[in-house]
C-alpha cells in the first residue's frame, strides 16, 4: 500500500515537471518566433513610419500600362484655404527609396520653410533589384514606361492636392537624375526647371551594358532633338551638380549634359566663378546663356564623391561637407518660377 502511494506521488511530480517544461518550451518557442517575425518586419515597419518633422507624409500609388509605382507626398504644415503651392518632384538613386531619399536630402525641411509640396516616386525592386530607375532602357521601352508612371503620379498629385500647375520642377540623384532629365525631354511643357545631381544625360545609353560604359564616361551623348528657338523659349533650364571625385558616375557626364543643353539652345559659355560657404567644399559654377536667359548651369564640387551634396550625416549616398544641394535645387527652381 505504501509502495503504491509513493509510486503515485512520484508520477504526479513527474507529470507536473513535464507540464512545466512543456509550458516553458512553448513560451520560449513563441518568444523566439516572435523575435524572428519582429526582426523580419522591422524594415517594413521603419519604412512605413514618416520622416521626422512637421507636415504630412502621404502614401499613394500610380498605375499605368507599365505597371504600378508607389509614391510618397510631403505636404508642409498649416496649409491655408485656397493656397496653391509649387511641386518639387524628387527621384531617388540606386539603393534608395522615397523615405531614405527624403532623409538624406532633407528636402522636406526646405519645403516646410519655403512652402512647397514634394513628390517622391519610388522604384519597384521587381523592376530593378537595386532600386534604380531604368532610364537607359530605351530599346526595350522600360525607360518610357517608367517615365509615364512618374507622370501618372504627378497628374494624380496635381488633381488631388493644391498644386500650382505652373510651378513644377524635377530633380534626381544618379539614376534618378538621368530619369529626371529624360522626363523633361519627353514632357518639357510640364516643368519649369530640372536638376541633375551626379547623373548621365539622355541619349548616352540604351541598354544595361551601354549604361555601364556611360557611367565611366566612355560614351558620347546624342544631341537633343530641339531647335535653338524651341529650347530657349519653352524647354526648362537645367542645373547639373556633380562631384569631382565621383568614381561611380564620371564627372564628364555632368559636363556633357550642360553642353548638350547649351548646344541645343545655341547658348554661350559664361566665365566660371568659384564659391564657398563656410567650411563646406568649394564649388565652381558655370552658366550657359542664350541672350539674357540662363539655359544651363554647371556646379562642380571638386571634393565631392557620388553623394548628395550637403546631405544628412552618416547616411549612404550623402555627404554633409558639400554645399547644400537641396537649397541650391530650390533656389534654382524658385528663380524659374519667378521668371514665368
Amino acid at each position: 500500500m505504501v509502495k503504491r502511494t509513493q509510486t503515485t506521488k512520484w508520477a504526479r511530480i513527474f507529470s507536473r515537471s513535464i507540464s512545466t517544461l512543456t509550458r516553458s518550451s512553448v513560451r520560449a518557442g513563441t518568444k523566439a518566433v516572435g523575435k524572428v517575425v519582429e526582426k523580419a518586419l522591422k524594415p517594413s515597419i521603419e519604412k512605413s513610419k514618416p520622416p521626422p518633422g512637421a507636415g504630412d507624409w502621404i502614401r499613394g500609388v500610380a498605375i499605368g500600362p507599365a505597371g504600378a509605382r508607389h509614391f510618397r507626398l510631403y505636404r508642409p504644415p498649416a496649409m491655408r484655404f485656397g493656397e496653391r503651392l509649387p511641386l518639387m518632384v524628387m527621384l531617388h538613386g540606386c539603393g534608395q527609396d522615397a523615405k531614405s531619399f527624403a532623409l538624406s536630402t532633407r528636402m522636406n525641411q526646405v519645403a516646410a520653410r519655403e512652402r512647397f509640396l514634394v513628390l517622391y516616386p519610388e522604384q519597384d525592386r521587381m523592376a530593378n533589384p537595386q532600386g534604380c530607375w531604368n532610364w537607359f532602357d530605351t530599346t526595350a521601352g522600360r525607360a518610357y514606361g517608367e517615365a509615364a508612371l512618374i507622370m501618372k503620379a504627378i497628374d494624380q498629385v496635381c488633381l488631388l492636392y493644391p498644386v500650382d500647375h505652373s510651378r513644377v520642377a524635377v530633380a534626381g540623384l544618379s539614376a534618378g537624375a538621368s530619369m529626371a532629365v529624360l522626363l523633361v525631354t519627353l514632357h518639357p511643357e510640364r516643368f519649369k526647371a530640372v536638376v541633375m545631381h551626379s547623373g548621365i544625360p539622355p541619349g548616352t545609353a540604351h541598354s544595361t551594358l551601354s549604361a555601364i560604359g556611360a557611367m565611366h564616361g566612355r560614351r558620347a551623348s546624342s544631341p537633343l532633338k530641339a531647335t535653338a528657338v524651341t529650347m530657349a523659349s519653352s524647354w526648362p533650364p537645367l542645373m547639373v551638380i556633380h562631384g569631382g571625385m565621383d568614381h561611380v558616375v564620371a564627372t564628364s557626364n555632368g559636363h556633357a549634359a550642360v553642353q548638350v543643353w547649351a548646344n541645343a539652345a545655341g547658348a554661350r559659355t559664361c566665365a566660371s566663378r568659384t564659391m564657398q560657404r563656410g567650411k563646406r567644399y568649394p564649388m565652381k559654377v558655370t552658366d550657359f546663356k542664350h541672350r539674357a536667359k540662363t539655359v544651363a548651369t554647371m556646379v562642380e564640387v571638386g571634393r565631392l564623391g557620388h553623394a548628395w551634396s550637403g546631405g544628412a550625416a552618416k547616411l549612404p549616398f550623402s555627404d554633409e561637407s558639400g554645399p547644400d544641394a537641396s537649397r541650391m535645387v530650390w533656389a534654382f527652381a524658385a528663380k524659374q518660377f519667378r521668371a514665368r
